[in-house]
């Protein structure tokens, strides 16, 4: 695990994990729906790159007025914006009764959790992320452990 710099903090950061109404600056486009070419790019340079775990604000699925700031995984860059996976702390096991639910990958630990809980990633939801949305950087995942979540991905998503 890489920690990384938090020189993506804003002045108006907020408490992740608090539900709260759409930033004003924050215009949701949108899930991403096409294909994407998933890399492994981290720097520690202040910048969100893919293979690194940052915090934005990611609205919920039933109403994208609302929404939490959350861990994402950064998967790729699509045009001027960045693709990721929105994570949990919380345990998802796959309903069997319920096959065309949400699809989680487990990636245990790292520094995006002050709290050392274990993570899981969202597979079947990919975010439109800009750059300038990205709260901080949280860590980088070890490559290994980012080409488990790309493959498992690439298969959920068809890519």
């Amino acid at each position: 695990m890489v920690r990384l710099g938090l020189r993506g903090w804003v002045a108006r950061r907020r408490r992740p994990g608090r539900a709260s109404a759409e930033p004003a600056n924050a215009a949701y486009r949108g899930d991403y729906e096409g294909r994407a070419t998933i890399e492994y790019a981290p720097r520690a340079d202040g910048d969100a790159d893919p293979g690194e775990v940052v915090w934005a604000w990611v609205p919920f699925e039933e109403d994208p007025t609302q929404g939490k700031d959350r861990p994402v995984l950064v998967l790729a860059r699509s045009g001027g914006d960045l693709l990721g996976l929105m994570l949990t702390s919380k345990d998802h096991d796959r309903d069997p009764r319920r096959p065309d639910g949400p699809v989680w990958f487990d990636i245990g630990t790292g520094a995006w959790d002050r709290q050392g809980r274990p993570s899981e990633v969202r597979l079947d939801r990919v975010l439109r992320l800009a750059p300038g949305d990205v709260r901080r950087e949280g860590a980088a995942l070890d490559r290994t452990r980012f080409e488990q979540v790309a493959a498992a991905a690439r298969d959920t998503l068809g890519w």
